[in-house]
């Protein structure tokens, strides 16, 4: 008995500090957090006003200020997985969307950075920024950063104004279908494939064999009907005559500066700039509050979600074949 009291004499100074560890690193985490969110809303805290007040409700009601909302696009377009327009993984037609349906939000600006996407992500986007002008009543503005090709194109041209640096890559009207061949690498390392299908073009486009003379005039067709349609959209949205865009619309890309000699962009400009038109537009002046996709909680909780369970990129998604509007650089 003596010996375990000396055992547990010797075991318990150890065990007190860990303790005391975790509760250290608990609190500087907490501390952290708290950091953030004040970083991140970068306005000083404010009295809530009580509902006994006589104006308290009206004051609540009135800090939902009118203003322009700001949806950024980054990266290539595709539907995203999650059905919470703030989570990061969301695609940028359900941001939009949700921003659309708030009643504080007069005009929209669509920050774009993008090469393009998925042919069926790229039209959702579109419908929606059609939706928000058309059924919402509310002005796009399209901001293009360093690169709007291809889908990040196609998108703009159902806005109301596109706005360009002078130096920004855009263009690349066209559609592109891409498939892996690595027939010759399975020989060498012995593999085969063996595919059984319902019909001959069944596989069509498959990475283990080539591609066969009929096939690539069936997809050659498929290629061409999504390309009328991202014509359609370039006609009916920047209103350049039939002919000269058919010269412009062959997959060529070009400066911000060469575009909007062209009319494929408005006007030259920045952030500034797209704020301006957007708060022309919807008679808000020049200088209208942003309203970002989200408030600073719901952001910085879309983070650690995100941060916790980052997706892989599946091999699937590397090897299939897939219609895009993207610039491939």
């Amino acid at each position: 008995m003596e010996n375990e009291n000396n055992e547990l004499e010797k075991q318990s100074p150890a065990a007190k500090p860990n303790i005391s560890a975790l509760l250290i690193a608990a609190f500087l985490g907490v501390c952290a957090l708290a950091s953030v969110i004040v970083v991140l809303r970068g306005t000083p805290a404010r009295k809530t006003p009580s509902i006994t007040d006589d104006d308290g409700m009206a004051s609540l009601l009135s800090q939902k200020k009118d203003g322009v909302g700001w949806v950024y696009l980054r990266g290539i377009i595709s539907e995203g997985s999650s059905s919470n327009p703030f989570e990061r993984n969301a695609s940028a037609a359900k941001r939009l969307r949700s921003l659309a349906d708030r009643k504080e939000v007069k005009a929209i600006v669509l920050d774009i950075n993008s090469p393009g996407g998925t042919v069926a992500a790229v039209q959702e986007l579109y419908g929606e920024i059609i939706r928000a002008r058309k059924q919402k009543h509310k002005p796009v503005i399209a901001l293009f950063r360093d690169v709007a090709a291809s889908g990040g194109y196609y998108a703009a041209c159902a806005c109301d104004q596109i706005i360009a640096q002078p130096g920004t890559l855009t263009g690349s009207i066209g559609v592109i279908f891409s498939a892996a061949n690595v027939e010759g690498l399975f020989q060498k390392v012995g593999v085969k494939s063996e595919i059984i299908k319902s019909g001959k073009f069944k596989d069509i486009g498959s990475i283990y064999r080539a591609m066969t003379p009929e096939e690539r005039k069936l997809l050659q067709g498929v290629i061409d009907d999504a390309y009328a349609q991202f014509f359609d959209a370039v006609k009916a949205g920047r209103r350049v005559p039939e002919e000269k865009l058919k010269e412009l619309a062959d997959g060529r890309i070009f400066t911000g500066r060469q575009a909007a000699g062209l009319g494929l962009v408005d006007k030259l400009g920045g952030a500034k700039e797209a704020l301006e038109a957007a708060g022309e537009l919807s008679g808000l002046g020049k200088e209208p509050r942003v309203i970002k996709e989200a408030d600073a909680w719901d952001y910085l909780l879309s983070v650690l979600r995100s941060r916790a369970s980052l997706p892989a990129l599946a091999l699937s998604e590397i090897s299939a074949p897939r219609l895009a509007y993207i610039w491939t650089y």
